[in-house]
């Protein structure tokens, strides 16, 4: 017997069946043939993720030992410190473009809503008012801006570019209006110290607030059913929508989530700085996206994880860093980093064609496999 599920695209019908709930009146050979399949293409998008992760996890630390031979400082405790509290503005961002990325669309709007949202918080918190409330102000807002994204993404199907762009030019003019053209400084010391605290001498106070949000997002986004959704949909639309999914929805939601982290890597940026400037955040979505396309989240969508994305945010911050170590000249760093992306994206594309070509493989010997079983 051969499963058939009309609208789907062959090479990619079987990959989401894992989301179905058991329907009542299939027959063993159906149970077996979706589950085999589901199986193999199932293996091979969790090892691209892993073996990707892992990756990265080793150009982080070959970054480290050649920099380190070249000058030692840079394995200094206070050169880590730096670079952890460095990365922690970009692994949110990277943590909110992951959802979006997953889904297939892209948010360029998120330099502005670190500017604004930063540019809110400083204010509120300068002029007295409570740190929580200032905080739950513009996580809100973050998250109304993401909304606006999403519906116009999913619900009136403007293409995510033009829509997180058009956002973005709004954002920024926002940004000049609410500040009057002026810096916002004079931020009060107990916003700004938590930047800076240490717990037992090791963990900054702000990257344990990372951690414990990191983690359980990973967790979500990679082993609860619903997490999945998110690559699903990016992975297959048409399939998505067939095996039920609320796509929609779920479109929604990841920029929602954009928002949300931008805003918060807007206060983790003003209590950083100290300092809010007109031009904050400006380019900054470029760097998000090299991020998560660098930590092994896919462009095209369907593929990646927080972690991996929270890890390509480290070494983005990391290489910047090492510029400084190796002494090259800072009218560098943009080429550099120019170039780095160009690198990113094709690595990304060359990735991407060829674990398709080998879960189309499997894919069709499963499916050769199980048309034999039903014979």
């Amino acid at each position: 017997m051969v499963v058939q599920m009309s609208g789907v695209s062959p090479g990619k019908k079987y990959r989401w069946i894992s989301l179905l709930k058991p329907r009542s009146g299939w027959s063993d050979e159906k149970i077996r043939a979706y589950s085999s399949i589901q199986g193999n293409s199932m293996n091979i998008l969790k090892s691209v993720i892993y073996k990707r992760e892992a990756t990265v996890s080793f150009f982080l630390i070959g970054i480290f030992i050649l920099v380190g031979i070249v000058n030692p400082d840079f394995l200094t405790l206070t050169s880590i410190d730096l670079i952890s509290q460095n990365s922690i503005l970009y692994i949110f961002l990277a943590t909110g473009m992951t959802f979006v990325l997953l889904t297939g669309n892209i948010d360029v709007s998120v330099g502005g809503i670190l500017g604004l949202c930063g540019a809110i918080i400083a204010t509120l918190v300068r002029d007295g008012a409570n740190p929580i409330f200032s905080l739950l102000l513009v996580l809100l807002l973050g998250s109304l801006f993401g909304l606006i994204n999403g519906l116009g993404v999913a619900i009136a199907g403007i293409p995510s570019i033009i829509m997180t762009l058009g956002t973005l030019g709004i954002l920024r003019g926002m940004i000049v209006v609410y500040t009057g053209g002026k810096w916002v400084e004079n931020l009060p010391d107990y916003f700004k110290n938590p930047s800076s605290q240490m717990l037992f001498d090791a963990l900054n106070v702000y990257m344990l607030i990372t951690l414990l949000i990191i983690i359980p997002l990973q967790i979500y986004i990679s082993k609860s059913k619903r997490g999945r959704y998110f690559s699903a949909v990016g992975d297959n639309y048409n399939g998505a929508v067939l095996v039920g999914i609320p796509v929609k929805k779920i479109t929604i939601l990841s920029f929602v989530l954009s928002g949300l982290f931008a805003a918060l890597a807007g206060s983790v940026y003003a209590s950083q700085i100290g300092f809010i400037m007109n031009s904050t955040g400006v380019g900054i979505e470029m760097i998000a996206i090299a991020s998560c396309v660098l930590g092994g989240v896919s462009l095209s969508g369907g593929i990646g994880s927080v972690a991996g994305a929270s890890l390509g945010a480290v070494i983005m911050t990391t290489i910047t860093s090492a510029l400084v170590y190796l002494k090259v000249d800072a009218s560098w760093n943009n080429a550099i980093s120019g170039m780095l992306l160009i690198t990113i994206v094709v690595s990304d594309v060359l990735i991407h064609r060829y674990t398709a070509e080998r879960a189309k493989k499997i894919r069709l010997a499963a499916h050769v496999e199980n048309m034999e079983i039903g014979q």
